[in-house]
């Protein structure tokens, strides 16, 4: 927590909401100019008193649809969050931007949670974090009796059902908020729910009729590719050659693949961490607090890691290892880009995955193992697709997209099939002539001519099919075999150490002229070559990553994540429009009146130095030429001498200086002309006018005593 955080929201701003309105409230707290789709609806709902449920996708701005109404209710909310970090990175935040917000949890010692409580019954508190262990104390229970209550808000609301993804016991106790606080309304907020989980929510937390709202799960940000489970290291070596200094998870199906893929990635001089549910608490912390300060920049996880990351920053996920259901993969690859700007999502896809949970499943004989074996199919046809695979995700959800999204591997390079029927005959032949007794490799090595000690051992060079397809390298089987088993014309005998045989379709292709359409594989990921950027292209990346150096060295001041400070997304925003007054930075995406007070001179400075570098290397971008006059007067110079140092006008030069100072800088000019010529000039421009595009008349009233420069001078000076 923020040690000189304020609790009250400072008024010194003069677009402080005063209409009451949530647009208002986000622009004096958030510095965004309108909601994303649904929010507004969303508040709306809450703030008329009805009970609410979201599902909302990760990155969608649950957030706000209960913080905004936080500040507008009188009173406190209480917000229940399952994880101690998610709360913690919550809380730091909105202190930031300038809320009255705490959290209240283990970790604290029993003073400072006095001190908290002791705040929120002064009214000093607006928004009070917990967890749902401790919300559930008796003694909690009677400290908030004691408050205003306005609203509460479940977070990682698929936690309290049992038809969730990850449910938790402690959650089935909420109800009783309801029968102790009948009056006070619910939001209830998750990212990952089917209907049924939905409606359980709503039951299990006693809400009357409640308002439900399920917004898109299209995230077009997000890039979706799957490529080929083999050199997967130097696949991702390359990857993230093409992205340097950019923070992404790298999700691996086992505790030793976390911390062997981190070795390795060390090795080669990346900044990598691993993270899983075998180290102890400290360590986890410690890694985790790494990688949301970007000291670490790329870390290698189980899924244990990723519910309390709120990270925004995070520019790539990977899957090592194909996910068991699309629940999960949707709501892991949704922690990249929760800012809105572009990230990348990739998919090492291998049948050996497919493979190791169908072994882990068998094992553990789940009540629901028919149910899991189904969305582990799914899982695998979203894999093995050659349609956009966005498409096939929203279905999943329920949800149609009506034209091929255009930002998956399939939809940028379209797949080429070819009649693959004589492949599908070889690989049939072979399957039947050892009695379908061999697992894939195996069956490769024999298609190929192997003489591997297996295949000599067991005599399978002698049967007819041997090396029939020698042609074709080893990857390339294994590529054409999964398209055949997804297609039904082979299958896996799963308890038969995944021995491939005939599928429903195999008879048809071998006896009944069955015609097989197959996908060529897919190379390994190749770097792109990016086109020349243009010269403002080149600005504004060179300006971002500046601004990012700084939001680095200001959030380490803090102690907060750099994403805390600003996004990448408003980054990018002041790089584009490159502010070099409080103004100009009050129009950039996401910068709020306190972040504007606590940072924003440092952040001004930068882009000021940067566009005044830029000027005097002759790249005038726009706003630098006025920056170039500035930095003159600045040093002393009069009018006359800046217009011959930059070889312009006098006129240019004052329109500079008009330019300036109405944008706030510390002109002045005044100190240019004298009372006494101001006094005539101004009674002379008050006799027969004044005319921007000429100031000959009033020269020429004045009997040209005085100069064209001044009486322009005087007329602006009776406008300001």
């Amino acid at each position: 927590m923020l040690a000189d955080a304020p609790f009250e929201p400072l008024n010194t701003d003069s677009s402080t909401p005063s209409d009451r309105s949530p647009v208002a409230y986000l622009k004096r707290y958030y510095g965004y100019d309108h909601f994303r789709p649904m929010q507004e609806a969303i508040i709306q709902s809450v703030l008329a008193g009805k009970d609410t449920v979201v599902l909302m996708p990760t990155g969608g701005g649950k957030s706000v649809c209960f913080q905004i109404p936080a500040l507008m209710l009188p009173g406190i909310t209480v917000v229940v969050s399952p994880l101690i970090a998610l709360m913690k990175d919550q809380v730091e935040a909105l202190q930031l931007n300038g809320v009255a917000a705490v959290y209240l949890n283990s970790t604290q010692s029993a003073r400072e949670q006095r001190q908290i409580e002791d705040d929120c019954l002064a009214g000093k508190i607006k928004l009070l974090y917990t967890s749902p262990e401790k919300l559930l104390s008796e003694s909690f229970f009677i400290f908030l009796q004691q408050l205003n209550l306005s609203l509460f808000a479940i977070d990682e609301a698929h936690c309290i059902s049992s038809w969730g993804h990850d449910f938790r016991p402690e959650y089935t106790q909420l109800h009783a908020l309801r029968a102790q606080f009948p009056a006070i309304p619910m939001i209830a907020l998750t990212a990952t729910a089917d209907k049924l989980t939905r409606q359980d929510i709503a039951t299990r937390l006693g809400m009357v009729d409640p308002q439900v709202f399920v917004a898109s799960f299209n995230r077009p940000n997000l890039s979706l590719q799957v490529l080929p489970g083999t050199n997967r290291l130097q696949q991702i070596v390359r990857l993230l050659q093409m992205k340097p200094d950019t923070s992404g998870i790298i999700y691996c199906l086992s505790r030793k693949a976390t911390e062997n893929l981190a070795a390795k990635l060390q090795e080669k001089g990346l900044m990598a961490g691993f993270y899983h549910a075998g180290m102890s608490n400290s360590e986890r912390s410690m890694v985790q607090e790494m990688f949301l300060k970007d000291d670490i920049r790329i870390m290698c996880a189980t899924i244990a890691f990723g519910m309390g990351i709120d990270k925004s920053n995070v520019r790539w996920v990977i899957h090592y290892n194909m996910p068991k259901n699309m629940e999960g993969f949707y709501q892991e690859i949704g922690r990249a880009g929760r800012d809105g700007s572009p990230a990348d999502t990739v998919l090492f896809y291998s049948f050996a995955d497919v493979a190791t949970y169908k072994d882990m499943l068998s094992e553990a004989k789940p009540a629901n193992l028919g149910v899991q074996l189904a969305k582990l199919e799914r899982m695998q046809q979203y894999a093995d697709a050659h349609t956009c695979r966005r498409r096939i995700l929203l279905s999943y959800f329920s949800e149609e997209l009506t034209e091929p999204c255009g930002n998956c591997d399939v939809c940028r390079n379209p797949r080429v099939t070819f009649d693959g029927t004589i492949l599908a005959q070889k690989a049939l032949s072979a399957i039947v002539r050892v009695q379908e007794r061999v697992p894939m490799n195996l069956l490769i090595d024999i298609l190929r001519g192997s003489r591997s000690q297996t295949v000599l051992q067991y005599g399978y060079d002698k049967v007819k099919t041997y090396g029939a397809g020698k042609d074709l390298k080893f990857d390339e089987w294994r590529s054409y075999l999964h398209q055949l088993i997804n297609i039904g014309v082979i299958e896996i005998a799963y308890d038969q150490h995944y021995a491939l045989k005939k599928g429903i379709l195999g008879d048809a292709v071998l006896f009944e002229g069955r015609k097989i359409e197959l996908v060529r594989p897919e190379d390994v990921l190749k770097p792109v070559v990016e086109k020349p950027k243009a010269k403002n292209q080149q600005a504004k990346d060179d300006l971002f990553e500046q601004l990012r150096t700084l939001r680095k060295q200001v959030a380490d001041e803090q102690n907060v994540p750099p994403y805390v400070i600003f996004t990448d997304t408003t980054l990018e925003d002041m790089a584009r429009q490159r502010p070099t007054t409080p103004d100009g930075l009050r129009n950039v995406s996401g910068v709020g009146e306190r972040k504007l007070q606590l940072f924003g001179r440092r952040f001004l400075d930068v882009i000021t130095g940067y566009v005044r570098g830029q000027a005097r290397e002759g790249n005038n971008l726009r706003g630098s030429t006025h920056l170039v006059t500035l930095e003159l007067y600045e040093k002393g110079y009069s009018m006359e001498e800046i217009a011959a140092e930059r070889q312009v006008t006098t006129q240019t030069v004052l329109s500079h200086l008009l330019y300036l100072r109405r944008s706030g800088y510390s002109i002045d000019l005044e100190g240019m002309i004298t009372s006494a010529e101001r006094a005539e000039i101004e009674e002379a421009i008050n006799q027969i006018g004044f005319d921007n595009n000429s100031a000959k008349p009033v020269y020429e009233h004045l009997g040209g005593r005085f100069s064209y420069d001044k009486i322009r001078l005087t007329a602006a000076l009776m406008e300001i």
